[in-house]
């Protein structure tokens, strides 16, 4: 089972980053308050500019679409606190964001409790077995209809007792006569987008948004030959990481520091076939496996290697991937606490026979060990942003297709 609290997950991860968090369904996540912090000087490709203020930056930002021109975000962007600021309402209000799982709401009545962006949501499976989203917010005086999770056949607000209907409806409104003008149809919880996929939960705050599945365009044919519906949680860790949600979406989104910072991982994959895909909204990565080889002193985690047997790294914009290994699934969740704070959340499902065995546990430890490795240069990178030397860079045409595309997405985004 899926959901956890914020700050429950910051009081542990302030104990030790990577401990494992307890599978229990409860609230998902939402952006703390963006710290202040200092812009320094950024620069566009051939002139140093001193920007006044952060909306300037924005009315910079340009990431040309040939690769082989373009630049990548100017070093304020990981740091600006007002970028961050506007990086909630242009990307995070309006994206589709993962927020629980299926088995979380598999029954009629049974429901989570979330926030997104400081908006409670509620999340329910109808007596229609329509999953439905709202804002957990009592429309009498804003108390909370719902708390935690577990099963209902009715809401029912702790502050002044006013009941809800699985739809979201007003059942029964308390100690209302006299009121002039009450409509019961005004007062229904009010609506939230909520659409599943792949048996992951998703809201968008924004009402207008495209469909879920259309946003996702070619992603669900791409992943559909994994058997991740039919997986179940093994086990979940968050990681606490001193950079910036983009830094560490920018590692993710190549394979190009795979021999240098990833020895263990490098190993089991086809560095020289490692493939990236941009699409209009995520990109895939792909790799063979390698497989066991002549000379191996020590045994490689996947000894087999055929055509059809890869390990795909899928990641949806804005912020979260599943990764798909022969044998496991990891959901990942980067979610933004402050402009230079960022909790990583890891999720690992594997068939349901192998709960439990020692190749799951060794799955989850080659993960925490490539997490650990990735945590210390994407910890290294956002330190260098402030140096005065380094104001924004290139990609490499070969090597950084996906962090391209990323930032291509993301200027679209912020400037729309």
């Amino acid at each position: 089972m899926m959901g956890w609290r914020i700050k429950d997950a910051l009081k542990e991860d302030s104990q030790k980053s990577s401990e494992s968090q307890r599978n229990e369904p409860n609230s998902r996540w939402h952006l703390a308050r963006l710290a202040d912090n200092r812009r320094p000087t950024t620069q566009d490709p051939t002139t140093a500019l001193q920007y006044p203020d952060p909306m300037s930056l924005l009315d910079s930002l340009h990431i040309d679409a040939d690769i082989a021109r373009a630049w990548t975000l100017p070093a304020p962007f990981y740091f600006d606190p007002a970028i961050a600021a506007q990086e909630r309402d242009r990307i995070f209000s309006r994206t589709w964001q993962v927020v629980g799982h299926h088995d979380q709401v598999a029954q009629s009545g049974d429901y989570f409790t979330a926030q997104l962006l400081g908006e409670p949501l509620l999340i329910v499976r109808g007596s229609d077995n329509r999953l439905r989203g709202f804002s957990n917010v009592c429309r009498h005086r804003a108390g909370p209809p719902a708390e935690g999770c577990g099963s209902r056949k009715l809401f029912r607000c702790v502050y002044h007792g006013w009941t809800y209907n699985l739809d979201g409806s007003l059942n029964h409104a308390t100690e209302i006569e006299g009121i002039e003008g009450f409509n019961p149809e005004d007062f229904a919880l009010a609506p939230v987008r909520c659409e599943e996929w792949f048996n992951l939960v998703f809201v968008n705050l924004e009402p207008n948004a495209r469909p879920l599945l259309e946003s996702l365009g070619d992603l669900p044919p791409q992943a559909k030959r994994f058997a991740f519906p039919s997986m179940k949680l093994f086990e979940r860790r968050t990681y606490d990481m001193k950079c910036n949600w983009k830094t560490y979406i920018d590692n993710y989104l190549e394979g190009y520091h795979l021999p240098t910072v990833h020895p263990g991982l490098n190993r089991e994959l086809d560095f020289n076939a490692y493939t990236v895909e941009p699409y209009a909204r995520h990109v895939r990565q792909w790799s063979p496996i390698r497989g066991a080889q002549p000379g191996d002193t020590t045994p490689r985690r996947y000894k087999e290697a055929r055509d059809v047997l890869t390990t795909d790294y899928f990641w949806a914009f804005p912020n979260w991937m599943l990764n798909c290994y022969p044998d496991n699934v990891s959901l990942n969740i980067i979610l933004p606490v402050e402009p230079e704070r960022t909790l990583a959340i890891f999720e690992f499902y594997l068939p349901e026979k192998d709960l439990g065995t020692a190749a799951a546990k060794q799955s989850v430890r080659f993960s925490d060990e490539v997490q650990h490795e990735d945590i210390a240069i994407c910890e290294a990178v956002q330190k260098n942003l402030h140096s005065r030397s380094y104001q924004r860079g290139r990609f490499s045409v070969k090597q950084e297709k996906g962090v391209h595309a990323f930032h291509r997405m993301y200027a679209q985004a912020m400037i729309a």
